[in-house]
């Protein structure tokens, strides 16, 4: 008795059958499911419902930065004039034009100039780089004091976002210092002349106005030890803060009951 051989689905077939079978297999795995929690769109059954929506913003950190509903005079580039998402690019665009420039730069008295002078003749695109940074820098001094006045003008600093106005005056005081300190870094004859005038003016605080002058020039005249610690200052300590400061701001403003209508 002759054996009947099942045939097998042509090659293009199962091909295309593994391949239509191929998203719901990766849904269903457990690598799948470890890192898209429930309720994300990314898992397998998820239904469009008032609950899985929630759930979406609330597991994801992309979406939750984003409220669920926004105004309609917040979407208004002629009410906010874009100031605040502004400030946030060019400090963003600083960010990644100073991660540049510092490996070109070594922050010692004898060589801080000859470094940014290479920079600007010697390295390619250098030049671009450094003036990209430099515009910008000016560029959020501007739009941070525009966004305060804005603000203040449309009387956002009121209750309940006095508290977010105060987190807004320490953001524009931490962009003016940082603006301040990278100013001297090149080390030239006006860097000079400003960490002069800086440190005798912040020698004149009350109490421990000395105390605050020696520490900032790192001893008792300016020198290459003013350099580095005005260095830290400037890509550390001022950075790590700002961006504390901005995640607190942009929390509040969620929190407040988004951007503020018009008057």
């Amino acid at each position: 008795m002759a054996k009947t051989m099942e045939s097998k689905p042509p090659l293009k077939e199962r091909a295309q059958a593994f391949v239509k079978s191929l998203p719901d297999t990766v849904q269903s795995s457990q690598a799948w499911n470890s890192i898209f929690r429930p309720g994300s769109i990314f898992r397998k059954g998820y239904t469009d419902s008032p609950r899985n929506r929630s759930y979406v913003i609330m597991n994801s950190v992309l979406y939750h930065l984003h409220p669920v509903k926004v105004k309609r005079h917040a979407v208004k580039v002629s009410y906010t004039l874009c100031l605040g998402g502004l400030s946030f690019f060019l400090f963003i665009l600083l960010t990644v034009t100073g991660i540049f420039l510092m490996f070109f730069y070594r922050p010692t008295a004898a060589q801080a100039w000859d470094d940014i002078y290479t920079l600007q003749t010697s390295v390619t695109f250098g030049l671009l780089v450094r003036n990209m940074h430099r515009w910008a820098a000016h560029l959020m001094v501007l739009s941070v004091f525009l966004h305060m006045a804005r603000v203040f003008y449309h009387g956002a600093y009121k209750p309940p976002r006095e508290f977010n106005w105060v987190i807004g005056v320490v953001l524009l005081t931490l962009t003016l210092l940082l603006s301040f300190t990278g100013y001297l870094l090149p080390w030239d004859q006006l860097a000079l002349w400003a960490v002069t005038v800086g440190t005798n003016m912040m020698g004149y605080t009350p109490v421990f106005g000395d105390q605050v002058r020696f520490v900032l020039l790192g001893g008792a005249e300016i020198g290459t030890d003013t350099l580095l610690r005005w260095y830290v200052l400037h890509v550390l300590l001022l950075p790590f803060t700002i961006v504390i400061f901005m995640a607190i701001h942009f929390w509040r403003v969620r929190k407040d009951g988004g951007i503020s209508g018009p008057l």
